[in-house]
């Protein structure tokens, strides 16, 4: 399996692009995602029943760090085992949530590389598809997803 490149698409502090959404009385939705760019492109998952594409994470449980959940996430998601002493910060996007009636979802951005040996990504779990996007399937992914590829796109052209 080819190394994940790890394109910097670190800006400083949160960014609250698509923030347009009616506010909500609940703390922003805590969680993780992983940013696996290969050849220009990102790694999407489509979960069952759902219409766009989000990048494979998911929720922080209570008592667990941001690393235990994406290593969890992402083995349920798609069969891959990450490396837990590769995970690191990219960024964060904030913006509402699809579906969550306004409701801010906080994604805690973070690249990590997988175990030697483990398997390429696969829809597993309630994954019923992936997908590696460019910047141009912005209307595919939900405003946080915008966020990331707005990012690609930037390091991209750069």
């Amino acid at each position: 399996m080819g190394r994940v490149s790890t394109p910097d698409l670190r800006p400083a502090g949160p960014s609250t692009a698509g923030a347009s959404a009616p506010p909500s009385d609940l703390p922003p939705l805590r969680t993780v995602g992983w940013v696996n760019v290969r050849d220009g492109r990102l790694l999407a998952v489509r979960t069952t029943g759902k219409d766009r594409f989000f990048m494979p994470g998911g929720k922080v449980e209570p008592g667990e760090t941001d690393t235990e959940a994406l290593v969890r996430e992402i083995h349920e998601e798609l069969g891959v085992r990450l490396d837990p002493e590769t995970v690191r910060p990219a960024f964060v996007a904030e913006a509402p949530g699809h579906g969550l009636g306004g409701r801010v979802v906080r994604m805690h951005c973070l690249y990590a590389e997988p175990l030697p040996g483990s398997p390429e990504p696969a829809p597993n779990a309630e994954i019923a598809e992936l997908a590696w996007l460019t910047p141009a399937d912005a209307d595919r992914v939900p405003p946080a997803g915008r966020i990331v590829l707005e990012r690609l796109a930037d390091v991209l052209s750069a």
